[in-house]
Parts: structure tokens; sequence; C-alpha cells
């Protein structure tokens, strides 16, 4: 048998180096390939770490510099740490597609070195508009609780948009709370970049002549549009066809006498050339005044827009619905010296509305205020997707027209077995390609025959909410001027009505399709506290002695190798 010829030094140190050189050209080859092609891999179930095609656009055309700073810096317990590094991921992902046009920075509002200067900074922020929050967690069996300010300013262009982090449905468990603020965050920072630079305006007519709310009573929300949209009133009997097609919306909000027919036609024919409506309109009427000084017969309120909706798809009926999870009214209860004494007494007729379904519209939304808000149905309209939104609790009864509506009623202990009914919708979205109501018939007031479909028909999206009070804003009694939309001054909470209805803007009107992001789900997979008591000690155990027996055996093996592999050279 020949003899292998032995390996010389020079040999062994030519391969050595040739191995050498081979993997630095592979870790070049790699690095050069990485970046001319951009990816990134996400492993997650959700895909959490994933952006959404409308945030990486957004981010990626970003025209100038933003920066946006997050006041969650400090040290946390670790159910809101876990929201703090989510907010840091997030900005990390966003700023892969900003590239040096997104800047972020994380401030610790405590951080001051004396009380005083700490408090003129709290001041600051609340100068701002940012609320502290005192938001509690359990953690280890234990009640921890922190004053926070889960906000984030995003500034750029001269222009500053303040953006909340700490969202989600308060009558929620903290930690599903914190999960759901977590599922926002991209919607929130992407939508507040937007609105820094929202192209074109989009122009809204909100509608006025047959008792709607006045500027002052829709003043909040009609506010919050004009600081992304262009919003007119808008009167149909003075208004030309033409004129509402540069319209992208219209809002119908709480009106109190009937629309004719021609008014009727001209908000069909927009809807159906594809404008998109919001309707907050009532299906009884209610007069507070007299319900105060004695009761009343609630009976049904004739707008003239019944065969409208019909047959677009959605019907209010002439019902009021009562609900026990509901908001309170101010009574006189007795007397205090001389002066009577007002208690806030809960109130069936005003509904809180907690159920929603899981549309980006509504999806992880707050509670909602309602007043005397009635049941919708739906019926048959070809081609139109009803997605309800909104519905009452477990807990409510229904009463057709005519309905008795006293304020004392509030003094009385409600009968919890008339409360039958449950989750009772009150809010559908109707999409699709809407069938005029006048189609083969002719235009009113003339003999203009319309077509069975109209070659100018495009698909359109319409909201049907049966409460006209919806989008109304408390007034100040002292100023007149409009409290926040959703805010109750006796219950001093703010309801999330705001945020709804911007939520449906966005919707209808967002080319982009950033509105999706909020459909966004990370599930939340929590441990089993109990479980965790009873094995405590022996999974500690196990992270103790594992990582030593491990590294013993590694070491036991790496010698073997070596003494067989140095004994037969």
């Amino acid at each position: 048998m020949p003899e292998q010829p032995a390996t010389t030094p020079q040999t062994r140190k030519s391969r050595d180096l040739i191995h050498f050189l081979v993997v630095i050209g592979g870790l070049l080859l790699l690095n050069f390939l990485g970046q001319q092609f951009f990816f990134r891999l996400d492993l997650t179930q959700e895909k959490r770490y994933t952006m959404s095609g409308a945030t990486k656009q957004l981010l990626e055309n970003l025209p100038q510099p933003v920066t946006v700073t997050v006041y969650l810096d400090g040290d946390f317990p670790p159910g809101f740490r876990r929201l703090q590094q989510a907010v840091r991921e997030t900005l990390n992902e966003m700023q892969v597609y900003g590239g040096s046009n997104l800047h972020y920075v994380f401030v610790d509002p405590s951080a001051a070195g004396t009380e005083k200067a700490r408090n003129e900074y709290y001041a600051a922020l609340l100068k701002k508009g940012l609320r502290p929050t005192n938001l509690g967690a359990n953690e280890n069996g234990k009640r921890v609780e922190k004053i926070i300010f889960p906000w984030a300013t995003v500034a750029g262009g001269g222009k500053e948009q303040q953006v909340l982090l700490l969202r989600g449905n308060q009558a929620a468990p903290s930690d599903v709370r914190l999960n759901q603020s977590i599922e926002g965050l991209e919607y929130e920072v992407a939508s507040a970049i937007r609105k820094l630079n929202p192209g074109q305006r989009q122009r809204i007519g909100v509608l006025e002549g047959h008792g709607e709310l006045s500027n002052a009573e829709a003043g909040d929300i009609i506010g919050s549009l004009q600081q992304f949209y262009d919003v007119f009133r808008v009167d149909l009997s003075k208004t030309r066809p033409q004129d509402l097609r540069t319209l992208s919306a219209i809002i119908v909000a709480k009106p109190s006498t009937a629309y004719s027919e021609a008014e009727k036609f001209r908000l069909d024919q927009f809807i159906t050339h594809g404008g998109h409506a919001l309707f907050f309109v009532d299906a009884m009427r209610v007069n507070l005044d007299s319900a105060n000084r004695g009761g009343m017969l609630s009976f049904p309120l004739q707008l003239n827009l019944d065969d409208l909706l019909f047959k677009y798809g959605a019907r209010i009926n002439p019902d009021l619905l009562l609900d026990l999870n509901s908001g309170v009214i101010p009574l006189v209860t007795g007397t205090e010296g001389n002066k009577p004494k007002v208690e806030a007494m809960p109130w069936q007729f005003y509904p809180l509305i907690n159920n929603f379904s899981k549309h980006p519209i509504t999806r992880n939304l707050d509670a909602v205020y309602t007043k005397f808000v009635s049941t919708i149905d739906t019926v048959k309209a070809a081609g139109i997707r009803k997605t309800p939104l909104l519905f009452t609790s477990r807990y409510t009864r229904v009463l057709p027209a005519p309905v008795p509506v006293n304020f004392n009623d509030a003094r009385l202990e409600p009968n919890q077995k008339l409360y039958q009914e449950r989750f009772k919708p009150v809010g559908y979205l109707l999409e699709g390609q809407f069938a005029s109501l006048y189609a083969n018939r002719a235009e009113p007031g003339t003999s203009n025959f319309q077509p069975a479909v109209s070659p100018g028909s495009k698909p359109a999206k319409v909201l049907v909410l049966s409460d006209g009070d919806f989008v109304r804003s408390e007034l100040d009694p002292k100023t007149g001027n409009p409290y926040r939309l959703g805010f109750d001054r006796l219950a001093n909470t703010e309801f999330a009505n705001r945020e709804l209805v911007l939520n449906a803007v966005d919707y209808m009107l967002d080319e982009s399709g950033l509105i999706s992001v909020r459909g966004k789900q990370i599930t939340l997979r929590p441990l089993d506290k109990l479980k965790v008591i009873e094995q405590k000690s022996r999974w500690q155990l196990l992270n103790l002695v594992a990582p030593l027996v491990l590294l013993g055996v590694f070491g036991a093996v790496r010698t073997w190798r070596r003494k067989q592999r140095y004994a037969r050279f």
C-alpha cells in the first residue's frame, strides 16, 4: 500500500489561508447582496413586526425630516415596559423605511433634578394637551400604579401632532388594554405623520336647512375634520347638483324636519355616483323639556329618508332602546339648606355602547355615548356589504312607538327581568354600488326619466347610526363654547364618539388604505398564573442547574475529541 505524503506546515498554512480568504469573500459577497436587495423576515405568527404597504409608502416618500418625541422613558413595571418596548420596536421598524428623514427620541418627563423643574415640565406638557394617566397593573400578585404620560409628539415642517399611545377599551383589564394599544401603534404614529402633509384636501359637506345641528353644537367634530379636510355647510335646496360633485362626503347630523323629494333626489344621486355619506339620524322625536316637566310620548320622526335608506339596505326602526349599561342625567333628589340637591342618576335611554365589531373603524375603540337610540335592521340590497359596527349590551329593552319618556323614571330601580334583549345593532356600514331610489322613475318635479343604471355610477360607502346626538357636543354653559365631542360633564368622562367619526371618515376618504392598519391583531398569550406559582421552584432550579450541566457535558466532549485527535496525530 503506497505511503501517504506527509502534510507539511507550509501546505497547512496555504490551505488555512485559502479557507480564510474564502470566508472573507463570502461575507463581503453577502454584505453586497444585502445592500442591493433589501429584505426583512418576520417569523411571528401575526406578523407583528411587518409594516403595511401603506405605511411603507408613506415613510419612503417623506418630503421633509420628521421627529417623533416619545414621553415613555424611565423605569416602569414590566407591564408598562412592554408598551415602552413596543413603541421603540415600532419606531425602529419605521426608521428602516423612513431613513434619514425619520428620527425619534425618548424622554422621561420625571427626570428633572428638582421637584419645581419637574412640575414646570409637567405643566408644559399639559399645556400641549398631553394628559397624564394613572394606569394600574398586577405584578407578582401586587397592585402597581404609576403616573405616566403615554404620549408622543410628531413634528415636521413647522407643524406638530399629538399621539396618544395608550388607547383601547378602558373597561378591559389592564393587560388587554396595553395589548390593544400595542396593536394600534403603527396606525397612530403613521396617521400623525400623514396629517403633517395631508396633500390635496378633500371636501366634506355638512347638511343644513332641516334643523340639523348648529355650528356650535357640531363645533368640535367640524373643527376636528377641518384639520385634514375642507368642511362646508351645504343646503340641498340651494346647491346645484354639479356643486355636490366637488364633495367627497356628506354628513347628515340630526335633522328634525323632512327632506323634500327634490333634495332627497340630489342626495341619492350624490351617493350613487360615488359620494360617501354619514347619517346620524333619530328615528323618534323626543322633547327633553317635556320629559323633564312631567313626561311625554315619543312618536316616530318623519324625515322622509326611510325609503332612501331602505333602498340602500338599512331600516331604522321606530322604537327606542333602554340599556342597563347607561349614562346619567341630573335630577333633584332633595335639598341641602336652601339649595336643591342635584345627583347624577342612571338613565336607561342613554346607552353606553361598549360592544363593537372587529372592523378597522371600531377595532379597540373605547366606549361611546348615545342618546335615544333605535334598532337597525338590514334588508335585501343587491351588491351591498352590510357590516354592523355597534351593539348594545346583553341587558337591553326595546320599546316600540309610541314610547313614554319621563325623567322621573330615573328615580326608580329598573326591573332587570324586562331587559332580556341583547346586542342590538345601532350602527351599520354599507359598502358597494348603490342602486338609485329613482331608477326607472322621473326626477322629482321634472319629466327627466332616470335610467335603471346611471352611466356615472360608482361604488360608495354609507354609515348609518340611529342617533343624531352622537355628533353633538355639549356646550359650556358659561362661555357657550363646545366641549370635546364625547365629553360628559356629569360623569367627567370623555367617550370615543369623536374617534369613531374620524375613523369612519378616514376609512371612506383615505385612498392610501392606511386605516386598514387598525385591523392589525397581536394575540395575547398570558401564562397560567396558578401554574407559575405552583411550579416556580422547579423552573428556577432548572434554569440554574441546566446551563451548568450542559456546560459540563460540552467541556467533557470537547476534551475527549481533542485527546482523540492529537493522540492520533
